[in-house]
C-alpha cells in the first residue's frame, strides 16, 4: 500500500511543470527574486537597526559586535553554504523529473545542518573568549564580545534551521513563503532587540547580552515558521523523519560537492574580516567600529543583489537540467542588469551622505573623520560587485562552486588583505580602504574568464 502512495505521489509532481521550465524569464527572476530581495531588505533593516541599539550602549559595545562578525559568518557560511549543495541538487533533480531524488537532498540536508550545529556549540564553550581576546586588548570589548558571541553560538540552531527551510522553499520556486519567514525572524529580532537590551516592558536590562538573545529568538521563530511552510504548501518535496535519519552517502558527497566550495567561499569572508579587524585595530578600536558600521551599511544594497543572486541560482539550475540554454542566457542577462542598478545607486547614496549613514550608530567626530572618507573610497566597487555576484550564480548552479571558491579567494585573501596590510605601512588609515577596489578589479578579471570557460563547456 505505502508502495502505491509513493508511485501515486511521484506521478502527481510530474504531472505538474515547475514555474520555473514555463514561465517568462524575466518575470520568472521578478517573481523569484523579487520575495526574496524584500526580505533580504528587511535582513538589511534589522542588521542596521540592531547596530543601532548596540552603538547606544557605547562605542565599545559597537566594536565588540564587529569583533563579533567573524564567527557569525563562520557560522553563516557553514549553514549556507550546506544549503547551496542542497538547493543546487534539488533544483537539477526537479528539472529532470528525479523527484526521489530531490526528496532525499532535502531530507538528508536538514540532517547535515543538525550536525552542523552542535559543532558550533562545542566552539562556543570552548574557543569564543580567545577568539575575541586575540582581536583586542581592551578588557570591556573582550567581555561584550565574548558574552555576545557565546550565546549566539551555543543557540544557533535557529540560524541553521532557518537556512535550511528557506532554502527549501526557494529551490522550488517558493520564494514568497521564504520571505515571509524571513521577515518575520528579522522583525521579531528588531521588536525584541530594545526590549531586551535596555529592559523595557517589565523585562530585565540585558544590554549586548539582549541583543544576542533577541537575535537568537527571531532565528528560531523564522526556522518554525519555515518548517511549518514546507510542511503546509511544498509538494515538490516530502519531508520523512526516517529519511533524515538514514541519510545515502552519494547524496552527502553530491551536497558538498557544490557545498564545501560555498562554505570554504564565505568562510574566506569570515577570515577576511578578522584580519581587517587586526589590522585596523592597530590604528584605533574607532577604526574598527567604522568598518563593522560600513559591513552594516552597505548590506542594505548587498543584501538585494544576494536576493537576486539566490532567486537566479534555482532558475538557471533547474533549466540546465531542462536543457534549456536560453531561458539561462536570458535570465542571466536580465539579473545582471537588475543588479548593476541597484549597486550604482548604493554608491550614489555613499558618496553623497556619508556622514549622515554614520551619525545612524551615533559616530562620534572622530569617528565621522575616518568613516566618511572610508566609505567614500569602498563605494567605488560596489557596481563591479554586482556584475562578479550575478555571474557567479552560475557557478553554483551548475555544481561549479569550485569557480567561486577561487574568485573569492583571490578577492578577500590573496588581494585584499595583503594590500590593506601593505597600505596600512604607510601610517595613514585612509589608504587602506583601496584594498577593496584593487581587490574587485582582481575579481572581475577572474570571473569573466571563470564564466566563458563554464559556458564553453555546458553539456547543452
Amino acid at each position: 500500500m505505502d508502495r502505491e502512495l509513493e508511485e501515486q505521489y511521484v506521478d502527481e509532481k510530474k504531472s505538474e511543470e515547475n514555474k520555473m521550465g514555463v514561465m517568462p524569464v524575466k518575470k520568472l527572476i521578478i517573481s523569484m527574486s523579487l520575495p526574496m530581495m524584500i526580505s533580504m531588505l528587511v535582513q538589511a533593516l534589522y542588521n542596521i537597526v540592531d547596530s543601532v541599539f548596540v552603538s547606544r550602549i557605547s562605542e565599545d559595545a559597537l566594536t565588540a559586535v564587529t569583533l563579533a562578525f567573524p564567527m557569525q559568518m563562520l557560522m553563516f557560511s557553514v549553514a549556507s553554504g550546506t544549503a547551496v549543495g542542497i538547493n543546487a541538487l534539488l533544483s537539477r533533480s526537479l528539472g529532470e523529473k528525479n523527484f526521489e531524488k530531490a526528496d532525499e537532498a532535502a531530507n538528508t540536508g536538514i540532517l547535515l545542518e543538525i550536525i552542523s550545529f552542535f559543532v558550533f556549540v562545542i566552539v562556543g564553550l570552548t574557543a569564543v573568549k580567545p577568539f575575541i581576546c586575540s582581536q583586542t586588548a581592551n578588557a570591556t570589548i573582550q567581555e561584550y564580545g565574548t558574552t555576545y558571541t557565546t550565546i549566539c553560538c551555543c543557540a544557533s540552531l535557529g540560524v541553521f534551521m532557518q537556512m535550511t527551510f528557506e532554502r527549501l522553499l526557494q529551490s522550488t520556486g517558493r520564494t514568497f513563503h521564504s520571505m515571509i519567514s524571513q521577515i518575520t525572524g528579522a522583525v521579531i529580532n528588531m521588536i525584541l532587540d530594545p526590549i531586551l537590551i535596555f529592559g523595557l516592558a517589565g523585562f530585565p536590562r540585558l544590554g549586548i547580552a539582549g541583543a544576542a538573545v533577541a537575535t537568537v529568538i527571531g532565528q528560531v521563530t523564522a526556522s518554525c515558521l519555515g518548517i511549518f511552510m514546507n510542511i503546509k504548501f511544498n509538494k515538490d518535496i516530502n519531508l520523512s523523519l526516517k529519511k533524515i535519519l538514514k541519510p545515502k552517502s552519494e547524496v552527502v558527497k553530491a551536497i558538498y560537492a557544490v557545498g564545501v566550495p560555498s562554505i570554504l567561499m564565505i568562510s574566506i569572508g569570515s577570515i577576511m574580516t578578522y584580519s581587517m579587524n587586526k589590522i585596523l585595530g592597530k590604528f584605533s578600536d574607532t577604526a574598527t567600529a567604522v568598518f563593522g558600521s560600513y559591513y552594516k551599511l552597505q548590506s542594505f544594497f548587498f543584501m538585494p543583489v544576494f536576493g537576486i543572486n539566490n532567486g537566479l541560482i534555482p532558475v538557471l539550475a533547474y533549466n540546465l537540467g531542462a536543457a534549456r540554454k536560453d531561458r539561462i542566457d536570458e535570465a542571466l542577462k536580465f539579473a545582471l542588469k537588475l543588479a548593476v542598478c541597484i549597486m550604482a545607486v548604493g554608491t550614489i547614496v555613499f558618496e553623497i551622505v556619508p556622514g549622515t549613514l554614520l551619525k545612524i550608530f551615533d559616530a562620534s567626530d572622530n569617528m565621522l573623520g575616518i568613516g566618511i572618507p572610508a566609505l567614500r573610497i569602498i563605494a567605488i566597487h560596489f557596481p563591479i560587485a554586482a556584475c562578479c555576484i550575478v555571474l557567479g550564480s552560475e557557478f553554483q548552479a551548475f555544481s561549479k562552486s569550485i569557480y567561486s571558491l577561487i574568485v573569492s579567494l583571490c578577492r578577500q585573501l590573496l588581494v585584499l588583505v595583503p594590500v590593506a596590510w601593505l597600505l596600512s605601512l604607510t601610517g595613514n588609515v585612509n589608504n587602506v580602504w583601496w584594498c577593496f577596489i584593487v581587490a574587485e578589479s582582481v575579481s572581475i578579471t577572474i570571473t569573466v574568464i571563470s564564466f566563458k570557460r563554464v559556458n564553453k563547456n555546458l553539456p547543452i
